[in-house]
């Protein structure tokens, strides 16, 4: 069987002008010799920093530019969303460029009639759909541009940063449309900063590094070698001394950071293993009892988690002038993946008033490395609860009914209800998932 895609050897340049006066020729290499195929049916992601070269080896494949030097073949239909409106006319309609889409895709009239409701639906935009697109927003552009190219059915679909689509319940249909999609057999091709919907989506993974391939496999192989060594070196913030650090004439926040189970400051955690949130807050005086407390809200906006010191030997006391230093411990598999905010704060009590009180101090990214040791399991369809601890379960097959009173009862006939007594063979297992 013939690859989908089968990439061999591209390369691209752009040429770099340094200023007015410069002759020499330079260029800057966005792709260099990249090689690799994806075999039909597969959703495989591409990771990797800004200006690793994604977006540069998705247009090529969508031949919206052309390689330097190299070959990509790809064999089957293509639809693409790589960037807002791409391929729609501006002065035509929402509804004639759904059709225009769809011709140029080799579709005929009547299959796209029969997607029509269904596409118009999805994307939201059904009052505007016979207005020119050229008088869209930018947010309906996006929303009607993914919604043609995912209900289209091409064989092979192009995709780049589709979280930058519509608002957090849109992004979350869209996913959902693109596991569809995968499911039943369509090649998928999906560049992503969210290393959360990468690891949803895709089975495998490619991280591309200036322009190279740097690894290819697993999804939660490359996603672990990218967040450890690829752009996951922020998570941290600094407010200067001053007055304009967060907070009032009592308190005054320094410092955020985020640090995995090595210590390292990371804007990216596994949920399957220990991490620390950490901040430094000043007290300007003497003689106040303060309860510094965090918050964590998911990328829906539900807050998850809320913890004070109430551990610690200085909860409840007089917090004498100084900087303080708090660290907040983590426990492995507690937080479902998704985009996490930390709010931070600083009050006293009696009356309550908070000196300090910063929310979305600092945001990090919760991955599920879906590698069997959270408590997904082997469980792979989405899950939508806020935190996801690994919890004990022991399960015991009882002594039942027969199978017989699953049947349907006759008329004027009684079901049977099951009883204790009734038995069939079973066997016990135990342990965690």
């Amino acid at each position: 069987m013939r690859p989908a895609i089968a990439a061999r050897g591209l390369t691209k340049q752009f040429p770099v002008q340094r200023g007015w006066d410069s002759k020499a020729a330079e260029f800057f290499l966005a792709l260099d010799n990249l090689s690799f195929d994806i075999e039909p049916g597969q959703a495989v992601g591409i990771v990797g920093s800004n200006g690793a070269g994604k977006s540069t080896l998705l247009k090529i494949l969508a031949r919206i530019l052309p390689p330097t030097s190299g070959r990509a073949e790809l064999n089957g239909r293509v639809g693409s969303l790589l960037e807002a409106g791409a391929g729609f006319h501006p002065e035509l309609s929402g509804r004639d460029n759904i059709f225009l889409s769809g011709a140029v895709l080799g579709m005929k009239k009547n299959e796209i009639l029969k997607r029509l409701d269904e596409i118009v639906d999805f994307s939201g935009v059904g009052e505007f759909l016979d207005r020119p697109v050229k008088h869209y927003s930018s947010g309906m552009y996006l929303r009607l541009a993914f919604a043609v190219a995912a209900h289209i059915e091409p064989e092979i679909l192009l995709v780049d940063e589709l979280l930058a689509v519509g608002d957090a319940q849109y992004q979350k249909k869209c996913l959902q449309r693109m596991e569809n999609l995968s499911q039943n057999g369509q090649t998928i091709l999906f560049v992503s900063h969210s290393m959360q919907a990468v690891a949803r989506l895709c089975r495998s993974a490619l991280w591309i590094d200036r322009g190279k391939l740097r690894m290819a496999g697993p999804v939660a192989e490359v996603i672990a070698g990218y967040l450890k060594e690829g752009e996951a070196k922020t998570g941290e913030r600094v407010w200067p001394e001053g007055h304009h650090a967060p907070g009032d004439e009592l308190v005054r926040l320094r410092r955020v950071r985020v640090a995995n189970a090595e210590g390292q400051t990371t804007s990216s955690i596994n949920i399957g293993e220990e991490f620390t949130i950490e901040f430094d807050y000043d007290v300007a005086h003497d003689g106040m009892v303060l309860f510094p407390a965090i918050r964590l809200f998911n990328e829906w906006g539900t807050e998850a988690i809320w913890s004070t010191d109430s551990g610690s030997p200085l909860h409840g006391k007089v917090r004498p002038r100084g900087r303080y230093h708090c660290v907040v411990r983590f426990p492995r598999n507690l937080l479902a993946e998704g985009l996490m905010s930390v709010s931070v704060s600083v009050a006293s009590l009696c009356p309550t008033r908070f000196h300090l009180s910063e929310p979305e101090a600092i945001h990090f990214q919760a991955i599920e490395l879906l590698d069997g040791t959270t408590a997904r399991g082997d469980y792979a369809d989405s899950i939508g609860s806020v935190v996801r601890p690994l919890l004990a379960w022991t399960t015991e097959s009882k002594p039942s009914v027969s199978f017989d009173s699953f049947r349907t009862p006759k008329a004027g006939i009684e079901s049977r209800i099951p009883t204790p007594e009734s038995s069939i063979q079973g066997h016990h297992d135990e342990g965690a998932s």
